[in-house]
């Protein structure tokens, strides 16, 4: 699924420079981001080249836009399984996610990869950003020439240098449409478990019998299992803040990024739907589950009731044997009675006999 966010309000921006174009793209359940770095490092990629500090939770490379040009664009590596490329070519993307990072995903899923567009413009009159609509304003300014941004800096300090603060903005805005890219993918996956499930409250209604195999209750068991996991590991979904920005300089204002892309692309509303719809899901599971409890119930009633039929079969085989020999005067117990008989027959016959 691809989702672009380019709305109108754009139209009503000054003319900066020429719109650019942020793509995130998640082909993967999570990056061994130690892989994912020394990968990079074999292609020829320098990691973070700003020296922003924020490797491993994030890794930072520059790629040339062209081979005679010296325009470069910036891709951003999350341990969530996803890539946001800044002004990067889109065969370039391709080639790093289908390719170069292949060998550091963890659970890939490159036949369904989720990606979202935002658009972006540079505005070197500022250095702080901001968005507007859908389209984020990215400052590139020197600090120093900007007198909001002096006005905050505390007594004392240094500006650091505009260029890393333009790379930190840029990281805050691509760890929160990485959010949102990650929160697709799981939507995704619950659309298509609600898809195979569809049929479940209907037959219920209509008072049938839910006749599913085990192996497709354990399935979909499994699935939300899967989509539960992926929700609770990855906890800079559903954290206001990552624990990439604890540390950063508050006047970079990199958490005010963060929460504004999260808000222009609804982050916040898709998690709360997000969540009633694992509970309904949760629902739709635990019928199953009890369908699986109710026919291993059954199951083992019906083998608790061939073996008491089975051994009720077994006594009255006995019981038939015995009536059949005692009927059959010639049996070995009836001529052994006999014998016996006869024998103390004589016997006594003897005793009378004797003097």
């Amino acid at each position: 699924m691809m989702r672009k966010c380019v709305s109108e309000s754009t139209c009503a921006l000054p003319v900066l420079t020429c719109a650019q174009k942020i793509t995130a793209y998640c082909a993967t359940d999570r990056y061994d981001i130690f892989a994912v770095a020394r990968l990079l490092r074999l292609e020829g990629f320098e990691t973070d080249p700003f020296n922003t500090g924020l490797y491993p939770q994030v890794v930072h490379v520059q790629v040339n836009n062209a081979l005679e040009s010296k325009e470069t664009g910036d891709v951003f590596i999350f341990p969530s399984g996803t890539v946001v490329a800044w002004n990067v070519p889109e065969k370039v993307s391709f080639r790093l996610v289908h390719q170069t990072l292949v060998g550091a995903a963890e659970g890939p899923h490159l036949r369904n990869v989720e990606t979202e567009d935002l658009a972006y413009v540079e505005d070197p009159g500022r250095s702080s950003s901001d968005v507007f609509g859908d389209t984020i304003i990215l400052g590139t300014g020197d600090p120093e020439l900007d007198p909001s941004r002096q006005a905050n800096q505390a007594d004392g300090q240094d500006m650091s240098n505009y260029e890393v603060d333009t790379i930190l903005a840029k990281i805050a805005f691509s760890s929160g449409l990485a959010r949102s890219t990650k929160l697709a993918v799981l939507e995704g996956l619950l659309d298509r478990y609600f898809d195979s499930t569809r049929s479940i409250p209907t037959v219920l209604s209509k008072g049938a019998r839910l006749r599913f195999s085990r192996k497709f209750i354990l399935m979909k068991t499994g699935e939300l299992l899967n989509i539960r996991a992926q929700l609770n590991l990855y906890s800079e979904l559903t954290d206001a803040l990552p624990d990439i920005f604890w540390d950063s300089r508050h006047e970079l204002g990199l958490e005010d990024y963060y929460t504004k892309v999260g808000r222009a692309l609804d982050v916040s509303v898709r998690i709360k739907a997000l969540n009633d719809k694992l509970t309904y899901a949760q629902e739709i599971a635990q019928v199953l589950s009890d369908r699986l409890e109710e026919k291993h119930g059954h199951f083992l009633e019906w083998i608790i009731i061939y073996l008491i039929a089975f051994e009720i079969l077994l006594e009255m085989n006995r019981l038939f044997k015995e009536w059949e020999e005692a009927s059959d005067p010639e049996s070995t117990s009836n001529l052994l009675k006999l014998y016996l008989e006869e024998e103390l027959a004589k016997d006594k016959r003897n005793e009378e006999q004797a003097p």
